[in-house]
């Protein structure tokens, strides 16, 4: 168990150095496949990504049951109606990276660049604003990400889902340059040149 915690630990510590997520926003969750039925390690509520502690990591069953002392994320219920739909998923990152999640409170969508898999669809599947931490958003979250590993909230931000905890993290920090890029080629197509 100590080494899926260090995993979770290890992972929002990088992706707060990485501007991905700031105070104590963004979410992390791991499942871990046992003899009496999946268990999932997930951050807590209200503490900085930076400054996890193994004894703050949360462990939950698939019912949301608290098998540990602590209390989960608010977004819990999100991370587990995801994985109750995807059992080929086994780790979440919910990120609120500024260049994405600044797309997410625009009419602007996120292109699917390469670089992280094939290219089925031409921009990143979204859904509408629900607001965090309900059941609703819960439900959205996990009815549309259908077969994606990303999907982006609607002025809220991102979650990246993946086979491995680092394969979510991977793909959020992708998310991220992807965002950056685009972000910076609209900035410069906007503007007239004037040479």
């Amino acid at each position: 168990m100590n080494k899926n915690v260090e995993e979770i630990i290890k992972v929002g510590n990088n992706i707060f150095k990485k501007g991905l997520v700031s105070g104590k926003s963004g979410n992390i969750s791991k499942r871990i496949k046992s003899a009496n039925g999946d268990i999932i390690a997930i951050t807590p509520t209200l503490k900085s990504l930076a400054d996890l502690q193994q004894e703050d990591i949360v462990l939950v069953d698939l019912d949301g049951n608290t098998l540990t002392s602590g209390k989960p994320s608010s977004e819990i219920n999100m991370h587990l109606e995801i994985y109750k739909k995807r059992p080929d998923i086994n780790a979440i990152v919910h990120t609120h990276s500024p260049y994405a999640t600044g797309f997410s409170f625009s009419n602007k969508k996120i292109r699917r660049l390469e670089g992280f898999g094939e290219i089925k669809d031409q921009y990143l599947p979204e859904i509408d604003y629900a607001k965090p931490g309900t059941d609703e958003l819960a439900l959205k979250a996990s009815e549309n990400i259908g077969n994606s590993d990303v999907l982006v909230l609607k002025k809220h931000g991102v979650i990246c889902v993946g086979e491995n905890i680092k394969e979510a993290e991977s793909l959020a920090i992708f998310i991220e340059e992807s965002a950056k890029t685009q972000f910076i080629s609209l900035m410069l197509n906007s503007v007239e040149d004037k040479i």
